[in-house]
């Protein structure tokens, strides 16, 4: 169902306030082999169902294969692990009610996820109320760390002590895109669309006030809503702006529809989009249409990786439905990190339990420092990855070729 591509990967108690089951959601719990009496879980909190279950799937594809591994290679010698995976239908309130469900299984010693910025807002401090670990292998909203203070100069101040994420900003990749757009393909005048959630809006903005700052001409936003597919109208608007290139801020759903229609009513300009739309699904999607677009990803390519290599090997055997791209290999070292913590956690004190043993593992994670699928893998202050590296993708045949990676400066 999916189109392959060049295979890459990205280079980070409220228990009594939530109800403890949600319509819609689903749970999947699974282990595989095992190291021990002492069974301990890894959450995972994604959509795994809906238009962005493939990308979904994939986090929780990329944390069952590090499970499998710690179990087979005993990494934390008694325990067997266990992946309890829920589905947050990427919606925050969905996503609030399944980490309180988490959150009350006190052997659930970390979570990978979520996928949207927006769902870690609803996640975040259910979580952190716990001091439950949780790391995101995609989240780029620059509020969930603080970060979004220093655009007005302000301090950083953390908001979630126990949130960690293993991927780059918005704030740095909307001006890696604009640069890239302006500075290196020499567009000026650009048309800016985004969904209005948390996670298309400020990678929109992000991306206008670099673009403005490299002296491109930015025309006034447009906006559409999750779920839309008909954009006749908002087509027409673009077309009287008469732009050279148009910048979404947004997923692929959405994103491919746009860009099919757009080019399909004569105006033929590229889109870009952030790592909402660097998706195997949007190229099958938007079909020829997608020829000439731009998507930038968080890391580098795989075949720059080294590291990658293994992982990409080992996922291919598990035979998972779904691909790794874009953060299943983020995942998998999201889920390594938390695996690596309560390694340590145990070697230190076996019969650490509950909330002690919670609060060692957020502890541990802090202080993260290895060598990952996506590179190395370790945190700042805010919980943010060290790892800022960045790729621009073109649509070329009908596929995402690599056309720049850099650290954004």
């Amino acid at each position: 169902m999916h189109t392959p591509r060049l295979a890459r990967v990205a280079v980070p108690l409220l228990v009594g306030a939530l109800a403890l089951t949600a319509c819609g959601s689903k749970k999947e719990s699974t282990g595989n082999g095992g190291s021990g009496g002492k069974t301990l879980k890894i959450g995972v909190v994604a959509p795994l169902s809906g238009d962005l279950s493939a990308v979904g799937n994939g986090i929780k594809n990329g944390v069952a294969l590090a499970i499998k591994q710690a179990n087979a290679n005993k990494t934390v010698p008694g325990v067997t692990l266990v992946l309890d995976a829920q589905d947050d239908t990427a919606k925050a309130d969905t996503g609030a009610i399944v980490a309180g469900k988490l959150v009350a299984d006190t052997s659930v010693v970390g979570v990978v996820g979520p996928l949207n910025s927006s769902v870690a807002k609803g996640v975040a401090p259910v979580t952190d109320k716990a001091n439950l670990t949780l790391i995101s292998p995609s989240n780029s909203g620059v509020d969930l760390t603080g970060r979004d203070a220093l655009a007005t100069g302000g301090t950083q101040v953390r908001p979630h002590k126990s949130y960690f994420r293993v991927c780059a900003t918005d704030d740095i990749q909307g001006p890696f895109a604009a640069d890239y757009a302006v500075k290196d393909k020499g567009y000026k005048t650009i048309a800016i669309v985004h969904d209005k959630k948390a996670y298309g809006q400020g990678l929109a903005e992000a991306f206008a006030k670099e673009a403005k700052k490299d002296g491109a001409t930015v025309l006034a936003t447009q906006t559409i809503n999750p779920g839309d597919t008909n954009f006749s109208a908002l087509i027409t608007k673009l077309k009287s702006q008469k732009p050279d290139f148009l910048f979404y801020g947004g997923e692929y759903p959405e994103a491919s529809k746009i860009t099919k229609q757009m080019k399909g009513a004569g105006l033929n300009i590229p889109l870009m989009g952030g790592d909402g739309v660097d998706a195997a699904d949007y190229l099958t999607l938007a079909g020829a249409s997608a020829n000439g677009d731009y998507a930038t990803a968080l890391g580098a390519p795989t075949d720059k990786l080294a590291s990658a290599k293994q992982f990409l090997t080992d996922y291919a055997a598990e035979k998972f439905a779904d691909p790794a791209d874009p953060y299943g290999a983020a995942a998998y070292d999201a889920a390594n990190a938390i695996i690596k913590a309560l390694a340590k956690a145990e070697t230190d004190d076996k019969s650490m339990t509950g909330q002690a043993l919670r609060d060692e593992i957020t502890k541990e994670v802090g202080d993260s420092d290895f060598d990952g699928a996506t590179g190395k893998i370790s945190f700042d202050q805010f919980g943010d990855t060290n790892n800022k590296v960045l790729t621009v993708y073109k649509v070329e045949g009908g596929k995402f070729v690599a056309a720049k990676t850099d650290s954004f400066k």
